[in-house]
């Protein structure tokens, strides 16, 4: 029986969130991108490096999904106005998907949002993400696309936006 809770990372977390990562990002991207771009972006993007900068000098906020004390998942926000907040990242492991833990994972960090005074939460995802289907469950609204330049590849993605009540 999964038993969820929340624990504020710190650089301490950096190992945790690339073990999540490590087993996430190819059952996530492997029939959108190709392996050589998700080698690059998971080493531009999770690279114990590029993590030390996204908490130390971006200000990202990262919580740990814990399912019965063992990391499962991983949320980060950035500060993109006075209430106006970025979801950089959120993922859950595969074999924790379909058990409510990203539904946890994503109302604990809308929660942490509100309470950071936050009344907007915006979002990138992949045009062709399954995951545009569950934000959208969970009261996100495409605002508009945008193509992003990475290295020598390409992000195609849609914005998503929830007003937090």
């Amino acid at each position: 029986m999964p038993s969820f809770s929340i624990k504020h990372a710190t650089v301490g977390d950096i190992p945790a969130i690339i073990a999540i990562q490590e087993k996430t990002w190819e059952p996530t991207y492997g029939d959108i991108l190709t392996k050589e771009q998700i080698d690059f972006m998971f080493e531009k993007i999770y690279s114990h490096e590029s993590l030390l900068r996204q908490f130390t000098v971006e200000q990202h906020s990262f919580l740990i999904l814990l399912n019965n004390e063992e990391p499962e998942g991983f949320a980060s926000v950035s500060r993109e106005g006075p209430e106006k907040f970025k979801l950089q990242k959120i993922y859950v492991l595969p074999s924790t998907q379909g058990t409510g833990a990203g539904k946890f994972l994503l109302s604990e960090t809308e929660n942490f949002v509100k309470s950071a005074g936050g009344k907007k939460l915006i979002l990138n995802v992949n045009r062709y993400n399954k995951a545009k289907g569950f934000y959208e469950k969970n009261g996100f609204a495409v605002t508009g696309e945008e193509d992003i330049p990475i290295g020598p590849y390409w992000m195609n993605d849609y914005i998503l936006e929830k007003q937090l009540n």
